[in-house]
């Protein structure tokens, strides 16, 4: 009996995975299916499936579907956010200078637009649960807001600074700026616009925010 039990000691341990391990696990697992089929396809089993482990190990770390479909909205949420910021620091131009504070803005709503495009199941399942995800969160606690919202927070401080915004009129604006974009997005995406050709689309975005930049003034 000593020697069998020896023996099974180490397989037991071989598949004893670290704290948090599976929950990454499975919050990637999620993101994947949210990849190619939107927030109706993040399922518990088949992410408890693809991470390789059974069904009820995923309540250890999930209430339920529910409370992973979150976890998934917060991980697309950072995948917008962090496209959102390699665009605007791909902009030139010191802060406070008029013209390269109106260029991050435009970046900033220019890789809004290129992410729902190109991954419209993760632009769906970030707003999929709105009312279990703080969208203005700040990241990590860093005191920086890194969310998509807070990026487009700190592109209207700067073109408040750069003298392009009054700053009597900044409290509030970014979100009608983020209706127009957003829902330009949703009409181009699953909307009555996704069937338009590029060259249409391309113009209603200049459009857009030719709209918004005016309306700074």
């Amino acid at each position: 009996m000593t020697t069998s039990r020896s023996a099974g000691a180490p397989h037991r341990a071989e598949r004893r995975r670290p704290r948090g391990v599976v929950r990454d696990g499975l919050v990637a697992a999620g993101l994947e299916l949210a990849r190619t089929g939107g927030p109706d396809a993040v399922v518990l089993r088949e992410a408890t499936r693809m991470v390789g482990v059974v069904p009820n190990a995923a309540y250890r770390h999930f209430a339920g579907r529910d409370e992973l479909l979150a976890a998934v909205c917060a991980a697309a949420l950072r995948e917008l956010a962090d496209r959102m910021a390699a665009g605007v620091a791909r902009v030139r131009g010191k802060h406070g200078d008029a013209a390269a504070a109106r260029r991050r803005l435009r970046a900033i709503g220019t890789a809004y637009l290129e992410f729902a495009r190109q991954e419209p199941g993760l632009f769906a399942t970030a707003f999929a649960v709105p009312q279990q995800h703080n969208y203005d969160a700040p990241d990590g606690g860093a005191g920086q807001d890194r969310t998509p919202l807070g990026q487009l927070r700190t592109a209207l401080d700067e073109l408040v600074d750069a003298g392009v915004l009054h700053r009597q009129r900044r409290d509030g604006i970014e979100y009608p700026i983020w209706s127009a974009v957003h829902g330009l997005a949703v009409l181009a995406g699953q909307g009555p616009l996704r069937d338009v050709p590029d060259a249409t689309r391309h113009h209603l975005e200049e459009l857009t925010f030719t709209f918004i930049d005016e309306g700074l003034a």
